[in-house]
């Protein structure tokens, strides 16, 4: 048999581990693996190179529309491109911080047209959970192909614009449960406490305080681990599945641990900043680093260490938040915009951090970039390195270290925390769906061949072939 591409020599992180093998690519799916496949119209020697599945990052701002507010923040042709720098293959983007949200069909579908011809990754959708869509706008999210949902118990968004986001008071949060249950999907949920952490914030303001060590110290950890417990037994309750997004703390797992084992359907995840800064060098920085939950002490990191490595945290995500520079430019780092631009640098920093300095196995990294959160939000296509699976695939160079530069960063406005640290691996090569997307040789690619990707029930189905149960409740 001929194939389109065949990927040979590389060390092959498969479900069972990893072996030196060879992966064949026929019309975007891989189609065997092995030795002595047989031809290919492209061949690539992986000799040295780790072949992994591509990410599946499953937490990603981009803001596309802005709606005239937010137009120069990160949009689908920046913000895809980088993905494809960093070995990202797919993401689950937020139904925040476009505008408007994502919270029905009519703005799900917005979004969509706003991302065509633009996509050089894959993208699933969160619909949002918001005190305003209660009435039918979880059902139209469900019928309209979204992965899974999303809600904030932290205060979010700006209600002098009109369709923002807006966090869940109890009472959203228990309704958009038990609607959410019926779905089978998962509610991701960002679970800080609001009413604490936003009266800490504004006394700590009031009393002059300016640095990001301050702002550290107006979000303690109870304030995390409190909401965490809530959702828990709010989960209970509804019977709603559910996901703890961006744990910055042991604390914040060890809960969510003690539920699973209680048998509520209930995972987390974490993300790589809290892997790899703490609060000693966030003002040497900027406010560059600053996010909520907060970046925490290195004993903090530590711990997130530990429960990364046994295996309590299901995967590592981004949280891509970027924002035009001017918004982090502030003297007050309380006044600055909370979020990092992370999405070019997942994968070659968690493979230095994790493999390379702390002795991750490769199954577990893989499983942590990619099979976890393609299983979790049944993105039943992507997050292995199977047969029959769409060929998303990173190559990494390991013991190959580098110095980030502005320069090298692909996001529409280049900042980033990570620029002057040096990485100790690299993104080689990147290939979605069989086709190379961006290589150290030649950059990323000007072809385009994202799709958006939607769930229904047990399908995943792309853009070409989506349900006529969204046309219907457009």
């Amino acid at each position: 048999m001929s194939y389109d591409l065949l990927i040979k020599n590389g060390l092959v992180i498969l479900d069972n581990g990893e072996i030196e093998t060879d992966v064949a690519i026929k019309d975007g799916k891989i189609a065997a693996i092995g030795s002595n496949l047989g031809d290919a119209a492209e061949v690539i020697d992986a000799k040295g190179l780790v072949v992994s599945p591509g990410m599946v990052d499953a937490h990603v701002h981009i803001t596309d529309p802005g709606g005239s507010y937010r137009d120069d923040w990160e949009g689908y042709l920046t913000g895809t491109k980088a993905c494809a720098k960093g070995g990202v293959t797919s993401f689950m983007e937020m139904p925040l911080n476009q505008v408007p949200a994502t919270v029905d069909a009519k703005t799900l579908q917005i979004k969509v047209d706003a991302g065509q011809n633009k996509l050089t990754a894959d993208v699933a959708s969160f619909g949002g959970l918001v005190p305003f869509n209660i009435e039918g706008g979880i059902q139209e999210l469900d019928e309209g192909g979204v992965a899974a949902y999303k809600c904030f118990m932290a205060t979010c968004g700006d209600r002098s614009i009109e369709g923002d986001f807006m966090n869940a008071d109890d009472y959203t949060l228990y309704e958009g449960m038990r609607q959410i249950a019926k779905t089978g999907k998962v509610l991701a949920i960002h679970a800080e406490n609001a009413t604490i952490t936003d009266k800490l914030g504004e006394i700590a303001y009031k009393n002059g305080e300016t640095t990001l060590k301050a702002y550290v110290a107006s979000r303690p950890v109870f304030t995390e681990v409190e909401p965490i417990r809530r959702a828990i037994l709010f989960a209970k309750e509804t019977g709603c599945r559910i996901h703890i997004c961006h744990v910055a703390c042991p604390e914040g797992v060890e809960e969510v641990t003690r539920a699973r084992n209680e048998g509520v359907d209930v995972t987390c995840e974490t993300c790589t900043h809290y892997l790899y800064f703490d609060t000693s060098e966030l003002d040497e920085i900027g406010p560059i680093v600053k996010c909520s939950p907060p970046i925490r002490d290195k004993e903090n990191q530590n711990g997130m260490w530990e429960k990364l490595l046994a295996g309590e945290i299901a995967f590592v995500t981004s949280d891509h938040s970027p924002c035009t520079p001017d918004l982090k430019d502030k003297e007050n780092a309380f006044e600055a915009w909370g979020g990092i631009a992370g999405v070019q640098n997942n994968v070659d920093v968690l493979f230095d951090e994790g493999v390379q300095k702390r002795g991750m196995s490769l199954r577990l990294f893989a499983d942590i970039i990619a099979a976890n959160p393609a299983e979790r939000f049944n993105l039943s296509s992507k997050g292995h390195i199977a047969i029959g699976k769409d060929a998303d695939i990173v190559l990494i160079k390991p013991n190959a270290p580098y110095t980030l530069q502005t320069e090298d960063l692909e996001y529409k406005n280049k900042i980033s925390p990570y620029v002057g640290r040096e990485i100790g691996a690299q993104v080689a090569r990147t290939i979605l769906r069989g086709e190379t997307v961006y290589s150290l040789e030649d950059g990323v690619s000007d072809t385009r061949p994202g799709e958006f990707v939607f769930v229904n029930g047990e399908t995943t189905y792309s853009s070409d072939t989506r349900s006529e149960a969204f046309v219907s409740v457009k």
